[in-house]
């Protein structure tokens, strides 16, 4: 069996696990636990299904970084309910959730699996700079599809894309971003880039959506191609006139859609596997503190046939 490291956008999944888990059942505190049960449960079906060598959750260390907001001052800012004191935004996260934040950190530490964030930068940037450093095949796991970018046949580098559900994951792959999308995945973050994101603050080339976006890079291989296209009067009057007025748009927006893939970290060396006696009762114990059910237990065995 081909060894894989698996990369997790954690937060894309304790997100899915709280909304997709009922809120029923609580820590004797009363500390809601369904997004920690709720992320074991995804961990274990993940581990299970693809078997990988080495699961690291990446972190957003800061989900919101100054520089990119310097850049786009519009990014993220519709999930930011309040800026604190100290100039940090605070992203909108239900109090339920953000509870249960350190008590997810716990659980994956526990379960040996590594937390790795970066100062300034969002797990996105995390997960591209050790896929572009992996010496073995990668998974990503989000329901992000920014990071369609980072799929590379060549190196085996695939998405388990979440956003339909985890019982209907789908592995991205080159093949899959082209049919979805008409391009490649080197070409995604400048196709994001012209589509722009709503979701993310980002607004594009206004009168240039999915289609148009797709149609100009197979014409002209990347944003940069476009752009010349334009300046050498190539394209038709309305279109110049659209990337006329974008101008300063695009003249950062590139910097802020592509993820990292320089930053000063690296993966440990912690291969996934079968907790030792000790540290499996102390997960146990763990989970029974915490009133985490099944889900802790379903992890463990989950690891230990991995």
């Amino acid at each position: 069996m081909t060894q894989r490291l698996m990369l997790l956008d954690t937060a894309s999944l304790y997100f899915r696990a709280f909304f997709g888990v009922p809120d029923k059942v609580k820590a004797p505190d009363g500390t809601s636990v369904n997004a920690t049960r709720g992320l074991l449960d995804i961990v274990a079906k993940l581990v299970t299904l693809y078997h990988p060598a080495q699961v690291i959750a990446c972190w957003d260390d800061d989900w919101r970084p100054q520089w990119r907001v310097d850049l786009i001052p519009s990014y993220k800012a519709h999930r930011v309910v309040e800026a604190v004191s100290s100039g940090t935004d605070v992203e909108e996260v239900p109090d339920p959730l953000e509870q249960q934040i350190p008590l997810i950190r716990e659980a994956l530490s526990a379960l040996g699996i590594p937390i790795i964030g970066a100062a300034e930068h969002e797990a996105d940037d995390v997960i591209g700079t050790l896929a572009s450093r992996a010496t073995m095949p990668v998974d990503i796991v989000t329901g992000d599809r920014d990071l369609f970018q980072l799929v590379d046949d060549a190196r085996d580098v695939r998405v388990i894309y979440t956003a339909r559900g985890m019982s209907n994951l789908e592995v991205v792959t080159d093949a899959t971003v082209v049919a979805k999308y008409g391009v490649l995945p080197s070409q995604y973050a400048d196709f994001a880039t012209l589509r722009g994101d709503a979701s993310d603050g980002l607004p594009g080339v206004k009168g240039v959506g999915e289609k148009t976006a797709a149609s100009l890079l197979q014409a002209h291989s990347d944003l940069a191609g476009i752009r010349a296209a334009v300046a050498d009067g190539k394209l038709s009057a309305a279109a110049s006139a659209r990337f006329a007025a974008a101008a300063a748009y695009l003249d950062v927006a590139p910097d802020v859609v592509r993820v990292a893939t320089d930053l000063d970290i690296a993966a440990p060396d912690v291969p996934l596997r079968a907790l030792d006696d000790a540290r499996a009762d102390a997960a146990r114990a763990f989970a029974e503190q915490w009133n985490l059910g099944g889900s802790m237990e379903r992890a463990l065995a989950a690891i230990a046939t991995a």
